[in-house]
């Protein structure tokens, strides 16, 4: 099956975030087509699946997340694969000027969605090809997309570009469990309860599959010590993996600094 596929061991450096999910499209070619293609149907579901998902944590735990990255009232922000705008949404309410924020994303329907305050700025795009000049933001975010870039060795160095010198990084992440019991709560949760839970909510066959892809690009994707590898390969300073404890263990965030 496609999602007990694991990214390459020998190079330190991570392109693809893990192997094709030929469950779900054909070949890595295919992947940008499908991802686009489902995040569109499913956007109007996203925000309430997301909150069963989440247990009722996403709102603080990703302001908190922003919060330890170093955002700060009066920053310039882009939040790439912005989506509905969760990460956004509290961007704007820590920046105190809701345009200082920008969101990127491919899916035109997922920001059709985003429900975010007037003054974001929303535009099409991709974290390989982010349509913004050098030196132009003063932190970078990313929520629980990471898994969904085709090459994150260009997409880092993207990120790289268009910080800022001093310029912060904070890249929202679900972590596979280490544990094998863990792994098989999560496994069931994720891939068994959840879209379960999004057919009774409304969400219909499609909004259940994506769900089920989210488990397992997950289970597939390439271990934390290669994305950090990835990120100082693209130039950044202090990169390091923050790992909630607590209730929610699988919840982290990469961090990083443009030097400046």
């Amino acid at each position: 099956m496609g999602s007990s596929m694991r990214a390459p061991t020998d190079d330190p450096i991570v392109h693809t975030p893990h192997a094709p999910l030929t469950e779900y499209y054909a070949d890595e070619g295919a992947r940008s087509g499908f991802l686009r293609g489902i995040f569109d149907r499913t956007a109007p579901h996203y925000d309430r699946i997301e909150s069963i998902l989440a247990l009722g944590t996403g709102p603080w735990y990703r302001r908190q997340a922003l919060i330890r990255a170093g955002l700060e009232e009066g920053m310039c922000i882009v939040d790439i694969g912005v989506g509905t705008g969760l990460v956004a949404r509290e961007a704007a309410r820590l920046t105190g000027n809701p345009e200082l924020v920008v969101g990127v994303d491919p899916s035109p329907g997922m920001m059709a969605n985003a429900a975010l305050p007037p003054g974001v700025r929303l535009v099409e795009g991709r974290a390989e090809a982010i349509p913004f000049p050098d030196a132009s933001f003063d932190m970078l975010s990313m929520g629980y997309a990471l898994r969904h870039i085709s090459d994150l060795s260009v997409a880092f160095h993207e990120f790289f570009r268009v910080l800022k010198p001093g310029g912060r990084l904070c890249l929202l992440e679900i972590t596979r469990p280490t544990q094998a019991w863990s792994r098989a709560l999560m496994k069931v949760y994720m891939r068994g309860l959840v879209p379960l839970l999004a057919r009774a909510a409304g969400g219909g066959a499609e909004t259940a599959r994506l769900w089920r892809y989210y488990w397992d690009t997950i289970d597939a994707c390439a271990p934390p010590e290669k994305v950090l590898a990835t990120l100082r390969e693209a130039g950044f300073a202090g990169a390091i993996r923050h790992l909630e404890h607590g209730a929610l263990p699988m919840l982290a965030e990469y961090q990083a600094v443009k030097p400046g």
